[in-house]
């Protein structure tokens, strides 16, 4: 369990907005009607915090650097203002000319900007402006084709964008608004010299929004290079956990994680949970392992084909998986409702990667279950990392197991490591310590530990050299000639012939009659 050490939110400075946000409706907005409509559709009622403070800061055209926690709705926070003001380019035009690209959204993964892309294209579907997203693992000429036809409002990730700029596929000199979501991931990963090189291609006079769920150094370096009097918008305290997920750190040993697993969804009766893990090879052998054991469970991550992970989301997203076991590829943004827990099976290597996992439930303000499993020395130094991170004391619970829980203590744990279980010992069959042995001689004057006699004893091996053989005689008469010394050898008594430059091998060559033609008298 947790036990929250401060609860005071960081003091929001000169430039910050407050977080002490009363709760709006949307329609209180001033949105369009069309987006308005597509709001009221979709059950959208009253805002969030990070929407209720970001909204009309981005409706007036300011750059904005917002900080909340995942699973607030940071999309809408910055996706509504934005149609709302490119709504006056909109036009009926299939020229592509009159499309060209307004806002460039940037997300890190392809998952998140899939996601992206579906929301905007529900907030924009009674309006006549275009939208599109390129992400890698898919082939180009699709998206090229969407490309050439003119969208205002472009979602990509930034390796992808690079290859259709420099494929001429598209033109980012007529963008007005720059998103860049989960920008501390995007640092993360290595994408800090694409996104410069994007943001060269753009005119220096944009609006420029920064959403993150976590403030970091870097971010606030990039922050002060790209934005422009950015104003700060703060609705929880940096690196916070939602409230409303019920978090339990759990003691458990390597081998018995996946009997905890059982237990736990048995005791919750969980339906279904994210299942993250630390390696792409652990995360595949957990998904057999858990399927072998009677969970529909499929596998998420990197090394998949983009059809795979589309597939694997979309059997989550419609029940037909309980289980999606996954890298840390699943742990940002991705927006999948009604996820009633999330299992930690490894304790995450970086710490912010821990509010990001656990921020896959309980979002929206529904209630969430963050199970975490923790065993051995370097977990609980990842721990400690936690610990400091979300400014929160941790304490171990135990946990006891069911006793008609599924057998997985015994054998080998096929979850990416090479561990085993030791079988327990007959007690009875343990050879007796140096230290015990005084002791057995008491016993066996009982007759209860007493030696058997030698003559019980199995007959013992005689390794003993077996006599040598007889010598012969004739080996110990020394050596005879057969030939007598003046007798020479064959090969030299044999007459020789005349001295012969060429071997006796080749045939000599034999004479032939030849007719020559008699010379010309005159």
């Amino acid at each position: 369990m947790l036990e929250q050490t401060t609860d005071s939110p960081s003091a929001p400075s000169s430039d910050s907005l407050s977080t002490d946000t009363p709760v709006m409706a949307f329609a209180q907005l001033q949105l369009a009607a069309p987006l308005a409509r597509a709001v009221a559709e979709m059950g959208y009622e009253s805002m969030t915090p990070i929407q209720a403070q970001a909204i009309p800061v981005v409706l007036t055209g300011k750059d904005v650097m917002g900080a909340a926690q995942t699973g607030t709705g940071k999309t809408a926070a910055f996706s509504l203002p934005l149609l709302h003001r490119l709504l006056k380019h909109e036009n009926a035009s299939t020229s592509p000319a009159r499309h060209p690209v307004r806002a460039l959204v940037l997300l890190p993964t392809r998952e998140l900007a899939d996601q992206v892309a579906q929301q905007i294209k529900l907030y924009a579907k009674y309006t006549q402006l275009r939208s599109a997203v390129v992400f890698g693992g898919m082939d180009m000429k699709p998206q090229t084709a969407e490309l050439k036809k003119g969208v205002e409002v472009l979602v990509a990730t930034p390796g992808r964008l690079l290859d259709h700029i420099e494929a001429k596929n598209a033109v980012l000199n007529q963008v007005e608004y720059v998103v860049l979501d989960e920008a501390d991931r995007m640092l993360d990963i290595g994408f800090l010299p694409d996104l410069q090189r994007i943001l060269s291609y753009l005119p220096k006079q944009r609006t420029t929004l920064l959403f993150s769920a976590t403030f970091s150094p870097e971010i606030k370096r990039l922050a002060s290079s790209y934005l422009q009097d950015p104003i700060t918008i703060e609705v929880a305290r940096s690196n916070a956990t939602a409230s409303t997920v019920q978090q339990h750190f759990y003691s458990v040993g390597d081998d018995d994680k996946r009997r905890a697993l059982h237990h736990v969804l048995r005791k919750h009766q969980l339906k279904q949970a994210f299942v993250f893990v630390n390696s792409k090879l652990g995360c595949a052998r957990l998904a057999r392992s858990l399927e072998r054991e009677g969970l529909k469970t499929t596998a998420l991550h990197g090394d998949k084909s983009q059809d795979e992970r589309l597939k694997a989301l979309e059997a989550f997203k419609s029940g037909e998986v309980d289980l999606l076991v996954c890298t840390d590829v699943a742990a940002r943004g991705l927006d999948i409702k009604d996820v009633p827990a999330v299992f930690n099976f490894d304790v995450p290597f970086n710490a912010e990667d821990y509010v990001h996992r656990i921020g896959r439930t309980g979002r929206a303000g529904a209630s969430g279950l963050a199970v975490s499993f923790v065993g051995g020395k370097n977990d609980a130094r990842l721990v400690a990392d936690i610990e400091k991170l979300i400014k929160t004391k941790i304490e171990l619970e135990a946990i006891e197991f069911d006793e008609d829980g599924p057998a997985t203590g015994q054998g080998r744990i096929n979850d990416g490591r090479h561990m085993y279980q030791d079988e327990a010992r007959d007690d009875s069959r343990r050879a007796p310590r140096s230290s015990e042995r005084g002791g057995l001689r008491d016993i066996a004057h009982e007759g209860q530990y007493a030696r058997p006699a030698r003559d019980e004893r199995a007959p013992r091996r005689d390794y003993t050299r077996p006599p040598a053989p007889p010598k012969d005689p004739f080996f110990d008469q020394p050596y005879e000639p057969s030939i007598a010394p003046e007798v020479k050898p064959a090969w030299e008594a044999a007459p020789r012939t005349g001295a012969r430059s060429i071997s006796a091998n080749i045939k000599p060559k034999r004479r032939v009659a030849f007719l020559f033609k008699a010379a010309d008298p005159s």
